[in-house]
């Protein structure tokens, strides 16, 4: 979903001006289209999540409520540990074999992902990423799921805090809208500790799952 600035304003809650400066500066990622500047709805959320700005509940209810509850997408994704070469190229190829895909896909599934690392980080910060394509990632005949990635050792991403990444939340789905709900969902997740904390203690999926209930946005959410 492309947003005009003043949508971005909305679910920011901040004025216009701010918002066009940050665009203009170069700190808030932008597209100009015919003399108007349209802000990725997936790179808004991930901008916002890494430097702390709360989102308005109209950014968690965007896409519709069609998609699954987190609880469902993180049940379909399942909990995966990583052990191999501390490289973000190896990281990538792990998340995308684990997909239940055909092979011959991979490959082009795999340069999707690391293009868009190349365009900017998707580190958020904190030790967390959420890699992904630059338009959301349609995987057919694949049900909506995110996958939680435990890695052994923390992996450079470029995050804007300079921290490893040692947490991985990987996002499939059948529709962009789906997409965008989910981790608008997610989004909301991370800003509360009883998840967070179960991130960081690497809990079992059958934690990350219970803290669930209190981490999901007040609107938006199922």
């Amino acid at each position: 979903m492309k947003l005009q600035v003043r949508d971005a304003a909305r679910w920011l809650e901040k004025d216009e001006e701010t918002v066009y400066e940050w665009v203009r500066t170069g700190e808030l990622p932008a597209t100009r289209i015919n003399d108007q500047f349209r802000i990725n709805s997936s790179d808004l959320l991930e901008w916002a999540r890494a430097r702390g700005h709360r989102l308005s509940p109209e950014a968690y209810e965007a896409g519709g409520d069609d998609a699954p509850d987190l609880v469902e997408a993180l049940e379909a994704g399942g909990l995966h540990r990583y052990s191999g070469p501390a490289t973000r190229e190896g990281v990538l190829q792990a998340v995308v074999d684990a997909l239940p895909v055909d092979p011959a896909e991979r490959p082009l599934l795999l340069d999707l992902v690391m293009a868009r690392e190349f365009i900017g980080s998707t580190g958020i910060g904190e030790g967390i990423a959420i890699p992904h394509v630059r338009a959301p990632l349609v995987v057919h005949g694949v049900s909506a799921s995110l996958a939680l990635w435990y890695l052994e050792k923390p992996v450079d991403f470029g995050s804007p805090d300079g921290s490893g990444v040692d947490t991985i939340f990987f996002l499939a789905a059948g529709a962009p809208r789906t997409h965008l709900q989910l981790l608008s969902r997610l989004a909301g997740a991370l800003h509360h500790p009883p998840f967070r904390q179960a991130l960081k203690a690497r809990a079992e999926l059958a934690a990350v799952l219970a803290a669930l209930p209190q981490a999901r946005p007040a609107a938006g959410g199922k």
